[in-house]
């Protein structure tokens, strides 16, 4: 059974840092690529980034480059996202799950139907 533990959120006010993690657990790790995505109350799910399995490229939608950064840690089965000078719309739930990032979008992968509880980020401003 694979499972999928995020934490790290919380409230934090506009220009501040959080760094969130997701342990995964029942899978093999390093044989996905691995993504953070992000759903805020009454949007559509967004993929935030997309990281390889050896963790040596990343990708990041538009609207967080420069600002967040991903990271992984394949010995402790483990995804970083390390955010800073956040803004309010980044408030959101975040989530972690394999991905695949064609033509700048970064996707859920097909096959993924795995999903943990969450993590809560609320920018205030």
């Amino acid at each position: 059974e694979v499972k999928l533990l995020e934490s790290g959120g919380g409230l934090v006010q506009a220009g501040g840092s959080l760094r969130l993690s997701c342990t995964a657990s029942g899978l093999r790790f390093d044989g996905h690529a691995m993504g953070w995505f992000r759903q805020a109350p009454g949007k559509e799910r967004e993929g935030v980034s997309c990281i390889t399995r050896s963790g040596g490229r990343t990708w990041y939608v538009d609207s967080v480059k420069g600002r967040f950064t991903m990271s992984r840690d394949n010995n402790k089965n483990t995804l970083y996202l390390q955010m800073n000078s956040l803004k309010p719309e980044d408030t959101a739930m975040y989530y972690c799950a394999a991905c695949i990032s064609i033509a700048n979008m970064i996707e859920v992968a097909s096959d993924w139907h795995d999903w943990g509880q969450g993590t809560q980020v609320t920018v205030s401003s």
